[in-house]
């Protein structure tokens, strides 16, 4: 039985907006019509719920650490991101109980916030349980480090981790530049599916670039700290980008997380570089730990394919991909149709799910959001209303 809704606005991303449009849908929520107020009238519809504010899209959060939910308020506000480094290292262990409950809630205020589909880092197995009992889809990243000891048995563990997933979807991806030796990204991609997409952490922090460039920093200095050796390629003269992304699969889905610190020539080598090539930025989680937000302006005058995550709990106050838009409209004064696209559609063509996911379309099941907007089409808050 299929029934009808409206709202003050639809916005269906792939299309222009609609005025006081109508949605109708089947039970399961699959969109069977999007229409005009003058088709619906011309079809004579009865019964039409109707909603004052904008129908979008279920949102799409390609970049989260759910395993690290229990660390909500536990880690330091604006350290930068070695001495955040360090609190998740001396925190992490808790009770399983906790551990457990945490990602339940956590997954639970995802879906109450729109949210309809995931790209999760994972370093355990401990969220399987969650994710199988969810009703988000997630897509489960194993994330490898190592480039002081041998490649063969960290890839071998990953390997493992991403077969006991089954039957959830997952790929094994690097960690980072700096924590991921050539002779790994070599095994990380031999390692590879068709089916594979790909995760890695990119120019989170000044120190990273600098760290390669020169060898120095505080990336640097708390790899010493710790009593880690000098990565092979620190002090090359160039920056991160140029030595990871080269060894990765350039036939796949690769999304590039945070960004923080990228300028014009990152972006236009990697475009070069890679033809599947998405970024994702994590606002709220580059105020918490950098205190400060990627050169948004260069990625969009690149028109690059933007995503939006919103890493943990560690480093965020919620799992809100709604407050990570309002944060970049509230603060770079980015226009609501860009944002929507990267919060929906280009999400879910990252994660291969757009058959089903990321726009309001006949024939998909995207889920339905209702915000609330100002009559210059901004967001008035972080709420969400989850229609479907």
């Amino acid at each position: 039985m299929q029934h009808y809704i409206s709202a003050d606005w639809i916005f269906p991303v792939e299309t222009a907006p609609v005025q006081n449009g109508v949605i109708g849908l089947d039970v399961d929520g699959t969109i069977t019509a999007v229409l005009t107020p003058e088709q619906a009238q011309e079809m004579k519809l009865e019964g039409i719920v109707k909603y004052k504010g904008a129908i979008i899209p279920g949102l799409v959060n390609t970049h989260c650490h759910l395993e690290l939910s229990h660390l909500f308020k536990k880690i330091d506000e604006h350290t930068g991101l070695p001495q955040f480094i360090r609190q998740i290292l001396a925190l992490r262990a808790q009770p399983e109980d906790e551990i457990i409950e945490a990602m339940q809630k956590a997954d639970e205020a995802m879906y109450a916030n729109g949210i309809v589909a995931v790209g999760d880092i994972s370093n355990q197995l401990d969220s399987k349980p969650i994710k199988l009992q969810s009703k988000i889809y997630y897509h489960t990243f194993v994330e490898v480090f190592g480039f002081s000891r041998p490649a063969a048995p960290v890839i071998e563990a990953g390997l493992k981790l991403k077969a006991d997933f089954l039957p959830l979807k997952a790929s094994v991806v690097p960690h980072a530049p700096y924590s991921v030796s050539s002779s790994l990204f070599a095994e990380i991609k031999k390692n590879h599916t068709e089916d594979d997409i790909l995760s890695i952490h990119n120019q989170e922090t000044a120190g990273e670039n600098e760290l390669f460039s020169k060898g120095t920093g505080k990336l640097a200095d708390f790899f010493a700290s710790v009593g880690i050796p000098p990565h092979e390629a620190q002090a090359s003269g160039q920056n991160a980008i140029r030595y990871h992304l080269p060894q990765l699969n350039q036939t796949l889905n690769t999304l590039l997380v945070h960004n923080t610190m990228s300028e014009l020539e990152d972006v236009q080598f990697a475009e070069q570089a890679h033809a599947n090539l998405y970024w994702c930025l994590c606002p709220n989680a580059n105020l918490y730990i950098e205190n400060c937000l990627p050169n948004v302006a260069i990625f969009k005058e690149q028109q690059i394919a933007l995503t939006l995550g919103t890493d943990s709990l560690a480093s965020n106050h919620q799992l809100n991909i709604l407050a990570e838009m309002k944060t970049l409209q509230d603060r770079l004064q980015i226009p609501l149709t860009d944002l929507l696209q990267w919060a929906t559609l280009n999400g879910a063509m990252f994660l291969n799910i757009d058959s089903t996911f990321g726009s309001l379309k006949v024939g998909k099941k995207p889920g339905l959001n209702l915000v609330q907007l100002s009559a210059d089409f901004k967001l008035e808050s972080d709420q969400v209303q989850r229609l479907f």
